[in-house]
């Protein structure tokens, strides 16, 4: 698309879009043969998200903050989905955010298992909220003729005698350590406390239709928001690593964290990730 038709398409004027570029809000722009600009469905996809950004009143550096390379788009708007839900207080943006995850690929399912996952960090009234949110997103967007994808239901469920199995071989996934970590510090003092938290991995985490990556995303995103788990957080950022997230993208959620909750979560969150990172470099040596 040519930079006039997406000029129109936004009702933004042409040399804005140019500025943009020039500041690197918007980046990789391809050229034709004819050295014209040639915007693709990605651009589109990114441009709809800066106009909403916009319309929301976000500063054009803390959009800049949100245009770094180093994640995907996708795992951008788990990460601010999972957080804006958790913090409870953003409605208007989690709206934004919601029709950001849509529109760069997740599901219906996917952006619900999110909201379901915060259940876990945030308590119920913050889901209960999110998915009315999701629900109002989605309605309106049905007007607007968008259908968006339902994806898939999650069918690794379990019956009431598994859940501790279950819960155990996920919690083993994140961290092989952690059960024995859980037990030997609460069994002999609230007992009902480990199987609780090793119950909620077999009944949230191992529901298999969302990635275990975005899943690690959301979570760190969710409690460096919340500020208030330090361990948890720690023990998220651990799990993350040990599934296949770099210390890179793990930074990125927390620059992305600057945002939403401001400088002191995300700061707080680096220090977490540099102890869990020093640990392990020491285990290592």
């Amino acid at each position: 698309m040519e930079i006039s038709q997406v000029s129109e398409r936004f009702k933004i004027k042409a040399h804005t879009l140019r500025y943009y570029e020039s500041i690197g809000l918007i980046q990789n722009i391809e050229r034709d043969a004819s050295g014209k600009r040639a915007y693709s469905e990605k651009d589109l996809v990114w441009l709809d998200m800066i106009m909403r950004l916009r319309a929301t009143g976000m500063p054009i550096e803390k959009m800049k903050t949100y245009a770094r390379p180093v994640l995907d788009l996708k795992s951008k708007e788990i990460a601010v989905v999972a957080a804006l839900t958790a913090i409870g207080t953003a409605e208007p943006q989690l709206k934004v955010h919601i029709n950001g995850a849509l529109n760069v690929g997740c599901s219906i399912n996917e952006v619900k298992e999110v909201m379901l996952q915060m259940s876990g960090y945030s308590r119920f009234p913050s889901t209960i909220n999110a998915m009315n949110a999701l629900k109002e997103v989605l309605e309106a967007r049905k007007k607007q003729g968008i259908q968006d994808k339902e994806g898939a239901l999650a069918t690794k469920t379990c019956s009431e005698p598994d859940r501790f199995k279950q819960g155990s071989k996920m919690l083993a996934v994140l961290d092989e350590a952690q059960l024995a970590i859980l037990e030997s510090t609460y069994n002999d003092f609230a007992p009902d406390l480990v199987k609780l938290v090793v119950n909620s991995y077999a009944d949230v985490i191992s529901r298999d239709n969302l990635d275990l990556r975005y899943r690690q995303i959301a979570t760190i995103a969710a409690l460096t928001a919340l500020g208030n788990a330090k361990p948890q957080l720690k023990f998220h950022i651990k799990a993350g690593l040990n599934i296949g997230l770099s210390k890179e993208e793990i930074t990125e959620i927390m620059y992305l964290m600057t945002v939403y909750t401001g400088f002191p979560s995300a700061i707080n969150g680096i220090n977490a990730l540099k102890e869990v990172a020093n640990v392990q470099g020491a285990v290592a040596k």
